[in-house]
């Protein structure tokens, strides 16, 4: 680990040149990126884009073939490409999933409670015989997972099994859930997947409230242009592993490649059209 550089004050994650490839097929090309403190900076793309690939790179999920990927949540620089996926939790990193991955069988505040597992310092014996570190912990845990609970309104679901709710509801379980890690860098893949408009509407309001409230910085893979206008602070548009386009909402979505690679070219387009019917004016 490594001093940050007066350059990198405003830096909490750089990546340069990640490159990953499946079976001979290059599914993110030479991506690079800088997420600043305290900005909400969103991935977008066409299905197989890559995207979902950079989160499982930054997870350790997946090590990258080629590149770099530094974190500087702690103060100091971290290479997380060296370090396993708990390993990279516990330096403040937090991620939801497209696929909700919840407890179903336990009730969301249970499902809240594991999330503060990162924290935990007691060992073994002082678990088995409660001592007060560990009565003193659990205070602090049961705080902060009742600030999150009422943050995203989820009082009612409180004592309710996650097995009995509306999809809508486990998804704000799962984002809760990472919020109760405390952690610098919150993850979002794909928060509005599956979410009708009130639900995606609400997600917006959270999602802005993470940051200013809690002053956590957000990364997020999002199909949702609607959302992503309306929470993110810069964008970076990918297609076939290869970044299209980066900056603010209007600039990408403003961009021609962004636009050809959703829509295809003007000529594209133009075929879809209707002809105009015989004798009309």
């Amino acid at each position: 680990m490594n001093r940050m550089t007066d350059t990198d004050d405003d830096v909490l994650l750089r990546a340069r040149n990640l490159s990953l490839s499946f079976g001979g097929v290059l599914a993110v090309n030479d991506v690079s990126f800088d997420v600043r403190r305290g900005e909400i900076f969103t991935l977008i793309g066409p299905n197989g884009a890559g995207k979902t690939t950079v989160f499982n790179i930054i997870s350790g999920i997946y090590p990258p073939s080629k590149g770099s990927l530094h974190y500087y949540g702690t103060g100091t620089e971290i290479a997380l490409t060296r370090l396993a996926p708990h390993d990279i939790a516990a330096t403040g990193i937090a991620r939801t999933f497209q696929n909700i991955e919840l407890f179903e069988h336990a009730s969301v505040l249970q499902n809240l409670l594991i999330g503060r597992h990162r924290h935990q310092k007691s060992g073994f014996w002082q678990q088995v015989f409660f001592t007060k570190t560990v009565r003193d912990a659990e205070i602090t845990a049961r705080r902060h997972v009742e600030t999150v609970i009422e943050l995203l309104d989820l009082q009612h679901y409180r004592d309710t099994m996650v097995a009995g709710l509306p999809y809508g509801i486990r998804k704000v379980v799962e984002l809760a859930r990472a919020l109760c890690a405390e952690p610098s860098l919150l993850l979002l893949d794909e928060p509005s997947s599956g979410l009708n408009v009130e639900e995606t509407e609400d997600m917006a309001f959270w999602i802005t409230d993470i940051k200013e409230e809690l002053g956590v910085t957000v990364l997020m893979v999002e199909h949702d242009m609607s959302l992503v206008s309306r929470v993110s602070d810069r964008v970076f548009a990918m297609s076939q592993g290869q970044e299209l386009a980066s900056g603010t909402p209007r600039e990408v979505q403003t961009n021609a490649a962004v636009i050809e690679a959703y829509l295809g070219t003007a000529d594209d387009v133009t075929s879809l059209r209707r002809p105009a019917a015989q004798g009309s004016t």
